[in-house]
């Protein structure tokens, strides 16, 4: 009998380990399923960005660095700002309508198929969803893969939506603008058209202690109704259908200096052009909506969005010294943390006027909300190499490289400081 039950006692053990050894290895089985990995990943990062937060918390974003009077550029070769100036074209006369048409009092397009957006998807999503509306097949992932490869890029611009486009749904027409209003909306819905725009989000969790929760989005409008003073809205995160009011939309909207996005079928071209009137002229969209920008900075002086908006179009016409100054004044107001991790109007500004202290500051302070941004990777190695260390300069344009393949910018930066 003790022999019995010294065997069993030697026997327990190697039980015990080969069960463990059983759990583990389905643990790391079940860690290569896609999904699975991709959320373990997800929640990773979270709790490290707010162990980071903790031990280093999110200030506000820096404001102005007190500026000399002589801000001549640099001697250094300023980079090609995206987007480039445009060179002048003839102006295109839309096709006016026979009469004016007064709008239906409601419409409720027939929403597309609903998909919930994957980790940092939004983009991709909202435009499966766009682009399935005229009877693409396809979906987010489809968009993903060719516009942000990497899942944890957190950052997808209009003009990456309009790449996708115009170069894998090339059957269809594709413009974006900016400046737009919730009587286009209305009247681009009354016409069958969908319409995406980019707007400001509030999260439902804390990144970090203290986050202001502020986010971008994109959001496909699929109606409206003027008696309730809402739209019919398709949010790739909240849900299908949910209805917001034209006063909340506009509000969000701004803080994107209400870009919208356009899809739609050659034969509507026509028509799109005659709603749009002159706004169909890319270099007159942006007068108009420098002009309603500059407007709502004195209606509204206190709101930074409408100052960083006035600077973003004064970009667009190499206004650089006008659009620094309304920069300076949205960031004494305050913006939100994540605000440069979407926008880099200022980043352009204070390049091209040789505000290095300015540039440097700012591009550290978006990598401490956004490492991987190569935006921001981008331009702090711009301001690095402005301060003379190019090996460093070299390593930041070799991180935007890693985090978004193919940054054309990126190349560009490392073949001009390999170069110079």
């Amino acid at each position: 009998m003790p022999g019995i039950f010294h065997s069993r006692g030697r026997k327990t053990p190697f039980l015990i380990i080969f069960a463990v050894l059983g759990l583990v290895l389905t643990a790391l089985l079940v860690l290569q399923i896609p999904a699975v990995k991709d959320r373990l990943n997800w929640r990773l990062e979270r709790a490290q960005a707010y162990l980071g937060g903790v031990v280093h918390p999110i200030k506000a974003m820096p404001t102005a660095q007190a500026v000399s009077g002589n801000n001549e550029q640099a001697a250094t070769p300023s980079i090609t700002p995206l987007p480039p100036t445009p060179t002048p074209t003839a102006k295109i006369s839309p096709t006016p309508l026979p009469s004016p048409t007064a709008l239906p009092a409601s419409v409720k397009l027939e929403p597309p198929p609903y998909e919930y957006q994957d980790q940092n998807n939004c983009g991709p999503a909202t435009m499966s969803m766009y682009l399935n509306y005229y009877g693409w097949n396809g979906d987010q992932y489809t968009i993903s893969d060719v516009i942000k490869p990497i899942p944890q890029d957190r950052n997808v611009n209009v003009d990456e939506l309009l790449y996708f486009t115009r170069n894998y749904a090339g059957w269809l027409s594709s413009e974006f603008r900016v400046g737009g209003s919730t009587t286009l909306l209305r009247q681009l819905l009354a016409a069958g058209m969908p319409v995406v725009i980019e707007e400001g989000f509030y999260l439902a969790e804390s990144y970090w202690p203290n986050d202001d929760r502020w986010a971008g989005h994109y959001l496909l409008i699929t109606g409206y109704d003027d008696a309730a003073q809402t739209f019919v809205t398709q949010d790739s995160f909240l849900g299908e259908n949910r209805v917001v009011a034209y006063k909340d939309l506009d509000r969000s909207w701004q803080t994107f200096n209400r870009v919208y996005f356009l899809v739609f079928s050659g034969d509507q071209e026509d028509q799109v052009r005659s709603i749009l009137g002159s706004d169909w002229d890319e270099k007159a969209n942006r007068q108009h909506a420098l002009d309603t920008a500059r407007a709502e900075t004195k209606n509204d002086p206190g709101n930074p969005y409408a100052w960083f908006n006035l600077g973003s179009n004064l970009v667009y016409f190499s206004g650089y010294s006008e659009a620094a100054a309304a920069y300076d004044t949205a960031r004494q107001i305050g913006l939100p943390q994540r605000m440069l991790r979407y926008q880099f109007g200022p980043f352009f500004a204070y390049f091209n006027l040789n505000r290095n202290e300015d540039l440097l500051s700012l591009s550290e302070y978006a990598l401490t909300i956004t490492k991987n941004s190569e935006e921001a990777l981008l331009w702090h190695g711009w301001a690095l190499y402005r301060d003379g260390k190019k090996a460093e300069a070299l390593q930041e344009f070799d991180k935007a490289l890693q985090a978004h393949p193919n940054y054309t910018d990126a190349q560009y930066a490392i073949t001009f400081v390999n170069e110079n």
